[in-house]
This record gives C-alpha cells, sequence and structure tokens, in this order.
C-alpha cells in the first residue's frame, strides 16, 4: 500500500464500520416504511444526504472518543492517582460528572418538559418563574447525582468494594422511594437516569474508572475500571424521587 493511499483507506473504513453499525436502524425503518405501511419515502433526497451526513458524524466522533477523549481521562487518571491525595480524586469526580450532566441537552429538554407537564397538571404555579425553578431543581438534583455517583465509583475503586452490593443496595432504595414518592414524579425520575449517559460522560467517565483501575495496586481494570456508568443512572432516580418528596411531600400531599 503506497503512503499517500493510507490516510483515505483508513478514513474510508472508519466510514465503512459507521455505516455498518447503522445498517440495522436504516433496515428497520425501511422495512416498516414500504412493507407494513407501503409508503415511499418523502423527501428521498435529503434523507440520503442526512443519513450521509449521519455516517460521516460517527465516524469522526468514533474517532474522536479513540484520539481525544478516551487517552485524555486515562491520563488524568493516571496523573491524579500518582498525586496519591484522596480528596482530589472524590472532588474531581464529582466535578466531573456535575459538570457534563448540568449542561447536557437531553436534560435541559426533558426538566423544561416535565415542569411544563407540572404547570399543567396544576402541581407547580403557570407562571414562567415558577416553571423555570421547577426545570433547574430538577436539572440541578440529577447533575448532583452524578456527580456523587461519580465520586462513590470512584471511592469504591479505591477501596475495592464489589459493585454489586452497591447496586442492590441502590435498587432497593429505589423500590422504596416508589412507594412514596409523588405519583407525577416516579416516571421522570427513572427517565432521568437515562438522560445522563451522554455522549460526553459514558467516555470521559469510563477512561477515568479504567485509567484509576489500571494504576492502583490490586485493581484489576475488568473488573474494578467499569460501573461508574451504572452508578450515574441509578442515583439520579434516588435524588429526583427525594427531590420529589421534598418539594411535594409524600405521596405528593
Amino acid at each position: 500500500m503506497s503512503a499517500p493511499l493510507r490516510p483515505w483507506l483508513e478514513i474510508l473504513s472508519w466510514l465503512r464500520d459507521a455505516a455498518r453499525d447503522l445498517l440495522p436502524i436504516v433496515a428497520v425503518i425501511a422495512v416498516f416504511q414500504l412493507l407494513i405501511l407501503r409508503q415511499p419515502f418523502p423527501n428521498l433526497v435529503e434523507i440520503l444526504g442526512g443519513l450521509a451526513m449521519v455516517v460521516l458524524g460517527l465516524a469522526l466522533f468514533v474517532r474522536g472518543l479513540e484520539m481525544a477523549l478516551f487517552p485524555m481521562g486515562e491520563g488524568m487518571a493516571y496523573a491524579l492517582a500518582r498525586r496519591g491525595n484522596l480528596w482530589i480524586l472524590l472532588i474531581f469526580g464529582f466535578l466531573l460528572g456535575f459538570a457534563t450532566t448540568v449542561a447536557e441537552p437531553a436534560l435541559i429538554a426533558v426538566a423544561k418538559e416535565a415542569a411544563q407537564v407540572a404547570a399543567d397538571a396544576g402541581a407547580i404555579g403557570a407562571d414562567k418563574a415558577a416553571r423555570a425553578s421547577y426545570a433547574a431543581g430538577l436539572r440541578y438534583s440529577v447533575a448532583f447525582s452524578v456527580g456523587f455517583a461519580i465520586a462513590l465509583g470512584v471511592f469504591r475503586i479505591l477501596m475495592g468494594w464489589p459493585i454489586h452490593y452497591i447496586i442492590i443496595g441502590g435498587y432497593v432504595i429505589v423500590v422504596a422511594l416508589t412507594l412514596i414518592a409523588p405519583e407525577a414524579i416516579i416516571g421522570i425520575a427513572f427517565d432521568s437516569g437515562g438522560v445522563t449517559t451522554s455522549t460526553v460522560t459514558v467516555p470521559l467517565v469510563t477512561a477515568l474508572g479504567v485509567g484509576l483501575a489500571s494504576v492502583i495496586h490490586g485493581r484489576n481494570p475488568m473488573i474494578d475500571g467499569f460501573g461508574l456508568i451504572a452508578f450515574a443512572s441509578l442515583f439520579p432516580m434516588i435524588f429526583v424521587m427525594g427531590y420529589g418528596v421534598w418539594v411535594f411531600g409524600v405521596g405528593g400531599g
């Protein structure tokens, strides 16, 4: 293979991999559109152009993760672990989780929608200030919970605790809160666990966990390095239901 062609062939391989990953989604949509609904695709040229952009964007995004976010997260984990300061590690984990979550577009959208629904139901005031306050409370509750979750996950890696004890205990708390939380907040709480795992949070947090487990003596990256994302999905449910109990009282009463 000639040297001038090598970069272009590598780019083509990225595009091929991205197209392969998108193929099942495209196939399902095409089958339902053409065989079930029996309707042609509207604006087919625009759709094909959009798909090409998605393939290109996905290929560049995945390559960017490999080149930047994963190495950066692991490198910071190595450097912080070598300092040997527990509080610096915990504060970094908390701030990383909080900062990457509070500005997450999906979380902002869910919080605004939840505020509008609560206003329509009469649970909060219908004015703009009341909706904004409710949405901000949800956002910061979720962001704080993710920060707490990442800090706890970092502490677990340092201590070598089995992950399943914390996960089981967390879901016991979730079930208990479900029994006393306002009914209107329960669905939002469960959904909030999904919107926190964003395209920036996941690679950085995963790299942080693997990096810490790799540099700390006696830790196995395969066993101890993963699980931070599970914490980041679990604790928002607890904190949001707790926020609902605090704002509306037990059972919303």
